[in-house]
């Protein structure tokens, strides 16, 4: 599961802590990190260079943020710590790596109308792929590739992380042959130079700090495209790297970032694709047959997400199901059954192994939070050889309940579909600005592509990322003069609007602008710059906003655009202008305009759909709307992190996110067995939204060990909200 970072950045540790009981000087090993800097970071090389000479500086950052990549023994880097020109370090939010062949669907039907179209293969144009590296020996990778970096070893070598150097990971060389395979099977742009940047490592995990630098390499390479398949949990606007990738945008380079697996719940959207310039693409599933159970006694259909690395759920007959729970790390009496499985702390695959040497014939693990899931049994060790699938909490309470106990035979029904939403895609909108997130959808679910010694299915927008990469590296090339915003606007400006299976439209959190189409956006006649229309938040009782469509004609004929009337809603009022003409080769804004009383709506998100024609009807463009009245259900406290201050054994930093900022902040411990009240270890008033961080020293702490955290918000008199977490106070 990807987990699909305010300009102020951080001092960070990219190997590990450096423990409390150290090593003698003689014996430790050299550790690397990356410290921001306050001022020159060319000036501070040179200064550690002079007075620091046992210490290697291996990068400079500058661009993005600023600050030094260095290398050296703990005791050595412990002295860096301490001058004046560090700025303070604290822990930093954790990254992860969030049959049917998806590119010969983006390059058919309306994906790919014409010649004109697939005559690209975005040759000349640079892609940076931010992940866990690629295996660039493959050979269906080998000719794309053309070089790049490796921010967590800080070498030029960016492969994959191998057995023998921890967890080893496939998820950058999946992303990449999306983009650029040019073998066996061919990505979206088999002819695009391909670059990859490593920034996460054994299990696919980082810090943003990594991230940031590795963007920033990315950026001073030279690429056209960068595409990150990579999130956290923080949804808010200005997190680090959201800033850091506007930034990169800003210097004239197109991002492309996952919106997260975290669907199908509202406010899912990660940090960096809450970026406002960037492009945050959603998944939806390319033309495959999805599998599901099937209990006939009481006609109940139960649909399976099949794990990351699963072979496929092929089952033809009837199956018993029975409830299981891994003990001694066995599971007993499995033997020709389907097996059920709550989600906990044992690893995926450890209970899918279990099984299947208790001879099951196919694994099921239910959610043991609300929702759905998205899981991967991959983990370096021996294959899996039997499908192992996930469903969510209600499915699993209902099987339970009303078939395991029983051993009920299930069978598998299978449907085919396509252009449907992913239930796991994350959804907006943004926390703060209330922008609508993802803004555009490519096929996530069930993609085969390259990994390290062949091929292999991995599902999640992930996977939809790296579509839209590739596909705007077409448009790049037959379009090289563009800028991001025109290349984005075109994108956008074409998709096509996805409805579900009773042919009702997707809500635009879920799907934005809809299904990328490539051959549309390489013919445009017309680009809208910022088709998604957010209106903010409503909390007057009544208010009035506008909002300016910008267009562009890039034809050499006039176009003439008007609106339709929207359907007549209480509450709202539109002010919309009749007809707009804009000239050959000009760009115009065109104001919409929305009056709400709010006192006549619920309180929430408030979506939906205003029509734009060109032309009495030439071409017809569907903009998704969304306003915010007074109060919504989003989180209010966001990305709590807590651990030691590195090169300290006395002092801890805390970090999180307050979208609203907070009159009262508090932070208790329980005891987590018996839950009876520990003690209060953080109090702050009259906090600004955004980030806030700081130090407490041990005796404000207390004792170690592990606890259950409620973070308690008051962002006013009448509003409080719980948030409980764990914590583990080293």
């Amino acid at each position: 599961m990807v987990k699909h970072i305010a300009c102020a950045l951080v001092l960070a540790i990219l190997l590990s802590i450096i423990p409390s009981t150290k090593p003698s000087a003689e014996t430790e090993e050299s550790q690397s990190l990356i410290v921001e800097v306050d001022g020159d970071p060319h000036a501070y090389k040179e200064f550690i260079e002079k007075y620091h000479p046992f210490i290697e500086v291996l990068q400079v950052y500058d661009t993005l943020f600023t600050g030094l990549a260095v290398r050296g023994k703990a005791h050595q880097l412990e002295k860096i710590e301490t001058e004046d020109f560090v700025r303070k370090s604290y822990p930093v939010q954790t990254y992860k790596a969030t049959a049917e062949n998806s590119v010969e669907f983006l390059k058919q039907g309306s994906f790919f109308q014409s010649e004109a179209g697939s005559k690209y293969t975005g040759r000349g144009v640079k892609v940076g792929v931010i992940d866990t590296g690629i295996d660039y020996t493959h050979p269906d990778l080998a000719a794309s590739y053309q070089g790049g970096f490796d921010v967590v070893d800080l070498d030029d070598d960016p492969m994959e992380t191998k057995v023998e150097q921890g967890m080893p990971t496939i998820h950058g060389s999946h992303v990449a042959g999306i983009i650029a395979a040019r073998g066996n099977m061919s990505g979206v742009a088999p002819d695009a130079e391909l670059y990859g940047y490593r920034a996460l490592g054994p299990g696919g995990m980082g810090t943003s700090v990594q991230v940031i630098a590795a963007l920033e390499k990315a950026v001073k390479d030279g690429m056209d495209i960068i595409n990150m398949s990579l999130g956290s949990s923080v949804n808010g606007p200005d997190w680090p790297t959201s800033a850091a990738v506007n930034r990169a945008i800003d210097k004239g380079v197109s991002v492309v970032v996952a919106n997260g697996n975290e669907g199908p719940e509202n406010w899912t959207v990660g940090s960096p694709a809450t970026s406002d310039k960037a492009i945050s693409v959603g998944a939806s599933t390319p033309p495959m047959t999805t599998p599901s159970l099937y209990d006939q006694l009481h006609d109940k259909k139960i649909d399976l997400n099949l794990f990351m690395g699963s072979v496929p759920w092929e089952l033809e007959k009837k199956y018993p199901i029975v409830h299981r729970k891994l003990e001694n790390g066995k599971i007993e009496d499995a033997r020709g059954k389907m097996v059920l499985i709550e989600r906990g702390t044992v690893p995926f695959a450890d209970k899918a192994r279990a099984a299947e040497k208790a001879g099951a014939e196919a694994v099921v693990i239910y959610n043991n939070e609300k929702g759905s899931f998205v899981g991967s049994i991959d983990d370096g060790k021996e294959p899996i050889n039997i499908p192992v699938a996930s469903i969510s909490q209600a499915d699993g309470q209902w099987l339970v309940k009303n078939a395991a106990a029983q051993e009920t035979w299930l069978e598998t029904n299978y449907q085919k579909e396509q252009d449907l939403m992913a239930s796991f895609s994350s959804r907006g909108p943004v926390t703060v600005n209330w922008e609508i997130k993802p803004e555009i959808v490519a096929p996530g679910a069930a993609i085969t592509s390259t990994v390290p010694g062949g091929y292999q299915e991995l599902q999640g927008t992930s996977m939809a990322a790296p579509h839209v990469a590739g596909g705007l590296a077409l448009v790049k090339q037959a379009h090289p003069d563009w800028s991001h915003d025109q290349l984005k606007g075109a994108l956008l400006t074409t998709a096509l609007p996805v409805n579900d299976e009773k042919g009702n439209r997707y809500e635009p959190i879920v799907q934005g602008m809809g299904r990328m189409q490539i051959d549309a956006a390489i013919n445009t006649e017309t680009i809208l710059y910022n088709p998604l229309l957010s209106f903010g938040k409503i909390d007057e009782r009544k208010q009035r906003g506008t909002y300016e469509l910008v267009v562009e004609n890039i034809s050499d004929q006039p176009q003439e655009f008007r609106f339709d009337i929207p359907k007549q809603e209480r509450g709202l009022r539109w002010e919309l202008p009749k007809t707009v003409t804009v000239k050959a080769g000009e760009k115009k804004e065109i104001p919409v305009t929305l009056s709400v009383t709010s006192s006549l709506l619920e309180n929430g998100i408030h979506q939906g759909w205003l029509t734009l024609q060109r032309e009495k009807g030439k071409e017809t463009y569907q903009l998704p709307y969304l306003f915010l009245v007074n109060e919504a259900e989003y989180p209010k406290a966001m990305g709590m992190e807590f651990a030691l201050k590195p090169f300290t054994d006395d002092q801890y930093q805390y970090r999180m996110y307050l979208p609203e900022g907070a009159e009262e902040l508090t932070i208790d411990l329980y005891n987590p067995s018996t839950l009876r009240f520990d003690r209060t270890v953080l109090e702050l008033q009259d906090q600004q939204p955004g980030l806030i961080e700081g130090v407490l020293d041990k005796h404000e702490i207390g004792k170690q060990g592990q606890y259950l955290a409620n973070i308690i918000v008051k962002t006013d008199k009448d509003h409080q909200y719980n948030y409980p977490t764990t914590l583990q106070i080293e």
